[in-house]
């Protein structure tokens, strides 16, 4: 597009924003007029239904509270289609198509919600996740076509235009002639972080859109590499399954499993951004302590890395690589047949004097399986008393009631749970894979497979079952048990996602492969592309872990710094002045990133009085904000921020595969700029990294 041609075309779409916003205003107006109406007719009817209550039947009550009800539902839809006018007033669109079909060419406007002009009876701008929508994301200038509510519409593409609006201004607009153009996504991605993670309804790839858009598989899995957008997308494709399923799903109706609260609050504003209320969100640790009525405590999965990561515990690593292993769930199988076939020994018993064969109370015992053992003795009781009563024409007295239940409970070989659990590791021949942790609690890698066997044998309770659509993410840190446990708890669909080369646990990690051999009916797709980390912090962070399927984008800034220092004196003094010169840039978001909680917490006390925003995270935390934060890699997965120190990246504190991958984690965290210090010689995980960074020395 020559000069003229892109003024010209600018001032059209100002002209064409402006009236927009003047349709906009008009429908507010309209939605207030009617709002004050639907508020006055309510109050109306109150009055009436209050002052004729004497006079009015049973029917008429009835019909009254009804149509009050309508009156107040109407309005509080109203008051949602206001706020959703405001939320575009801000920023109507973003995109825009010319569509062509049989001569007639449209323009299609996309944003973050629909805007019906109720005066013109026309539509405006259309929902991103609406069908008409798709093209934006998927066609190339040319042929196209979408699926109606009304069959396939076919036509073509003639312009395809983004756009960057706040109010009323236009900040950018971009002509591209393939898809979501790169100048766009490169702008959004060069921004300072925000204090949660934004919605990327303006940016959404293709590959992106499919994912999000997909609403057939009955369990997708993406693996998706670090900064590949895949929490935003998982998110983003729960608005437009919202969206698409509206009769039938409603955000009550989700569920996420969340690795901490800290993350929870991170993505708390991406759903009310899109137009959609929150959804339910909960911990491993909550979902376990529930499904076991609070009876057990166990330790937490932070605590559980905490003294992996504080101790060389050889004892430790055996324990867990043993019950992350696709082998140890088979065994958990056999071993729950083994407890169900041995647990009630079933004998001949004589009540009122008529004979009950042993054989016939094990066959029902047998056939109510799927039952809680309380419940599936009552069952028992229940069913024999009846072929008492059938065969026999007898009707037993409470006395004989009672003897009966008596008799069928004493056939039960009946050991707690725990004790149950504890036998496994006795009949597998290795008891010393069984230890309780620090004041009696279950290890926490014990209290998934002890809730299967619960499953198995009792079964258990859960408020959760009716939920329609579970979200996991960080989903290589569950193991196949856990997978196990949801499988059996959700029947409903499922979107998993995760990378497993940001295990922050490698011997209790799960990858695809393994999920789906849990989960057969999963589709998996993969990311590979990652947005997030410049290019020279990505080829940094890859040189630590490569992962050859990667595909970093091309956004330039500053190499890595990798800062040698005389003493720990030094290094304080080195990670002052970068905390510093981060203060005093126009970046939003500084993660002081370590590989320990007691590392962390030395950094935070050192820095502590020096700056205003300086936070620490631990495993009680519950919001993410702007400032400097401190943290461990393991509560870092899923964040992100602008600038990342890691302190201590020495030989000393990153040489094992665990410590590969915390260190992978560190430094793809980072979006703009990373600086690792060291004290004596760096990781030899850094040898490669160290190449191409700028080594600077540091400390006085």
């Amino acid at each position: 597009m020559n000069d003229s041609n892109d003024s010209a075309a600018r001032q059209a779409e100002r002209r064409h924003l402006d009236d927009i916003h003047t349709r906009i205003d008009t429908n507010l107006a309209e939605l207030d007029r009617r709002i004050d109406a639907y508020a006055e007719d309510v109050q109306a009817q109150k009055e009436y239904l209050w002052s004729s209550r004497d006079e009015m039947d049973h029917i008429e009550k009835i019909s009254a509270r009804e149509s009050i009800q309508q009156a107040v539902m109407t309005g509080d839809n109203a008051l949602s289609r206001r706020r959703k006018l405001e939320k575009l007033k801000k920023s109507p669109y973003f995109g825009r198509f010319d569509f062509a079909r049989q001569g007639d060419v449209k323009p299609v406007y996309i944003g973050i919600h629909h805007f019906h002009d109720d005066l013109s009876g026309e539509s405006r701008v259309h929902d991103w996740r609406a069908p008409i929508a798709s093209m934006f994301y998927e066609v190339e200038t040319g042929p196209a076509s979408y699926e109606s509510p009304e069959g396939h519409v076919a036509g073509e593409i003639t312009l395809k235009r983004q756009f960057r609006i706040k109010g009323h201004d236009i900040e950018l607009m971009i002509d591209s002639d393939v898809h979501v153009v790169d100048d766009v996504l490169q702008d959004e991605l060069s921004r300072a972080s925000d204090e949660g993670m934004k919605n990327i309804v303006a940016t959404i790839q293709r590959d992106q859109n499919a994912i999000i858009r997909n609403d057939e598989a009955q369990a997708l899995i993406i693996q998706g590499v670090a900064g590949s957008g895949k929490t935003s997308i998982a998110l983003h494709r729960i608005a437009y399954l919202l969206y698409r399923f509206k009769d039938s799903l409603g955000s009550e109706d989700i569920l996420i499993i969340s690795p901490n609260r800290v993350f929870s609050d991170y993505i708390g504003n991406v759903l009310p951004e899109l137009g959609e209320e929150t959804v339910n969100q909960i911990g491993m640790e909550d979902l376990a302590d529930e499904l076991l009525a609070g009876q057990y405590r166990f330790e937490t999965f932070f605590e559980q890395t905490t003294k992996l990561l504080e101790k060389h515990d050889e004892a430790m690593t055996a324990r867990l690589r043993f019950k992350a292993s696709p082998d140890f769930l088979d065994e958990l199988d056999r071993y729950a047949g083994h407890v169900e076939a041995n647990r009630f020994a079933a004998e001949d018993i004589w009540i009122a004097r008529r004979l009950v064969p042993g054989w016939l109370l094990e066959e029902v015992f047998r056939k109510h399986r799927h039952l809680p053992t309380n419940e599936r003795l009552q069952q028992v009781s229940w069913e024999i008393e009846k072929k008492i009563g059938n065969q026999y024409h007898y009707d037993l007295e409470p006395e004989e009631r009672r003897e009966l239940k008596a008799s069928i409970r004493k056939m039960l070989r009946q050991s707690t749970l725990r004790e149950t659990y504890k036998g496994f590791y006795d009949w597998q021949g290795r008891p010393e894979l069984f230890k309780p942790a620090s004041r009696g609690r279950l290890e926490y890698a014990d209290v998934f497979p002890l809730i299967y066997l619960k499953m198995r044998l009792e079964g258990v309770h859960s408020s959760w079952r009716s939920v329609k659509h579970l979200l996991i993410d960080e989903m290589q840190d569950y193991t196949p048990v856990q997978y196990a446990v949801i499988g059996r708890l959700f029947s409903c669909k499922k979107t998993i996602l995760g990378d497993a080369f940001q295990s922050v646990n490698p011997y209790s990690a799960s990858q695809a492969d393994e999920i789906r051999r849990v989960m057969r009916q999963a589709r998996c797709v993969t990311l590979n592309k990652s947005y997030r980390s410049s290019l020279q912090i990505t080829r940094f962070a890859q040189r630590i872990s490569p992962n050859p399927e990667l595909e970093a984008i091309e956004r330039h800034d500053e190499e890595p710094r990798v800062i040698p220092c005389r003493t720990r004196k030094d290094q304080m003094a080195t990670i002052d002045a970068l905390v510093q010169d981060f203060e005093q840039g126009e970046h939003n978001t500084l993660g002081i990133i370590c590989k320990t909680q007691k590392q962390a917490r030395k950094v935070f006390e050192a820095l502590d009085g020096r700056f205003e925003r300086l936070q620490l995270l631990g495993e009680h935390s519950q919001a993410f904000g702007r400032g400097i934060i401190a943290c461990t890699a393991h509560m870092a997965k899923g964040l992100e921020f602008d600038r990342v120190i890691v302190p201590d990246a020495s030989a000393s504190h990153y040489t094992s595969d665990m410590d590969r991958n915390l260190l992978y984690v560190a430094c793809t965290r980072a979006m703009h700029r990373l600086a690792l210090t060291h004290v004596g010689a760096a990781s030899p995980l850094l040898d490669a990294a160290a190449e191409h960074a700028d080594v600077t020395a540091g400390g006085n």
